[in-house]
């Protein structure tokens, strides 16, 4: 059995090393949909190679995008056509985020990165009155339910693979090429320390290894 499972899981090693498919960007939408129709000011910490800064540039009037990595912020730029109002800037969060207030941040599989409740702390002091904080995160799975979760993400993420890339093998997106590490808190820590920052969050768990995160600062908030 214990050989079995270990081919199993060296195939679908192999298949999605060869059918990639970005599940960030999947929750695009749905911070999108967290946010106002339209707003001044947007930050997107972690940007990477900028695809979710470039969505948000259709919301907001400017947008600044940051991240650690040097050469994923260069691919950032050239992807960027030069009249969107959309810029990128190499720097460390929470500590080298730029000066608001902001309308509305989003940070999307980097807050793991850094150190959990400081960010967060961050964020919440650089929004606007009224501003939106919208987080997609990775916690570390320790219960049964996160295990159950994410065995319930196997087949699926076969499958997402498959429509997303029209069966064919295809190439890493560039997307995918900035730097990992492997999430060390769990859900249950995430919520814990959350709450104690943003009273009043909304914390849920998602499909393929993911949660959200969704606070607004107004009555409650601060």
């Amino acid at each position: 059995m214990t050989k079995l499972l270990h081919r199993i899981v060296q195939g679908l090693d192999r298949f999605h090393a060869a059918r990639p498919w970005d599940h960030n960007a999947h929750y695009h939408r749905w911070i999108l949909r967290q946010l106002p129709s339209s707003c001044d000011r947007a930050l997107d910490v972690g940007s990477g190679a900028g695809e979710l800064a470039r969505l948000l540039a259709a919301r907001a009037k400017a947008v600044h995008g940051i991240d650690s990595d040097p050469d994923i912020v260069a691919r950032a730029r050239q992807l960027t056509a030069p009249a969107a109002p959309v810029t990128f800037a190499v720097a460390d969060a929470p500590s080298g985020i730029p000066p608001g207030p902001y309308d509305v941040i989003t940070c999307v599989a980097t807050v793991h990165h850094l150190p959990f409740t400081n960010a967060l702390t961050r964020f919440r002091g650089h929004l606007a009155p009224g501003g939106t904080l919208a987080v997609v995160g990775v916690a570390r799975e320790a219960t049964c339910g996160d295990h159950l979760l994410g065995l319930a993400s196997v087949p699926l993420n076969v499958a997402m693979a498959l429509i997303k890339n029209k069966g064919r093998r295809v190439s890493l997106p560039g997307s995918m090429t900035a730097r990992t590490r492997p999430a060390e808190m769990t859900y249950a820590d995430i919520v814990h320390q959350a709450r104690q920052v943003l009273p009043g969050v909304r914390l849920r768990r998602r499909l393929f290894w993911r949660y959200t995160l969704v606070w607004r600062d107004g009555p409650g908030g601060r």
